[in-house]
């Protein structure tokens, strides 16, 4: 389980310089913020609805298995 702590801690932690180097680079009007948010949000939303699915999924072959044993 610490394995799995510490790599979600380093995607949260790449996540947020991340979101502060395009912060500083949309302050510094190096690159334009609306369409890096369009897509930042967008990918956010397709990861979202599949991680959705994936649970789905396991929930229901889980349940099932649950029940057979």
């Amino acid at each position: 389980m610490s394995t799995i702590r510490k790599a979600i801690a380093y995607i949260l932690i790449s996540l947020i310089i991340f979101s502060t180097i395009i912060g500083l680079l949309a302050i510094w009007d190096i690159i334009d913020v609306q369409e890096v948010m369009k897509k930042v949000f967008s990918s956010i939303f397709l990861v979202f609805v599949s991680s959705v699915v994936v649970l789905f999924i396991f929930s229901v072959l889980f349940k099932d298995n649950d029940k057979k044993a």
